[in-house]
């Protein structure tokens, strides 16, 4: 059997030049959020290791200001 390779992701943050992560820009960080409000894996949402942890720090900073919720009913 032959290994198949698998598809390499490539991080919509860096192919869009962004540098800060803004915790009040809620459209774009619930892109990053499954249907139960949990912050999804690098390897579901193909963010590179640095911008994942900025969007994690970004969410967590916007559940904190009340923009986003931290349980979806």
């Amino acid at each position: 059997m032959m290994k198949q390779s698998p598809i390499k992701k490539h991080c919509r943050l860096c192919a869009h030049n962004v540098l800060h992560v803004d915790y009040k820009d809620v459209q774009t960080l619930r892109r990053f959020i499954s249907s139960y409000g949990k912050i999804t894996p690098r390897r579901r949402n193909g963010l590179c290791a640095s911008h994942q942890r900025k969007t994690g720090n970004a969410i967590k900073n916007a559940r904190i200001m009340a923009l986003l919720p931290f349980v979806v009913r």
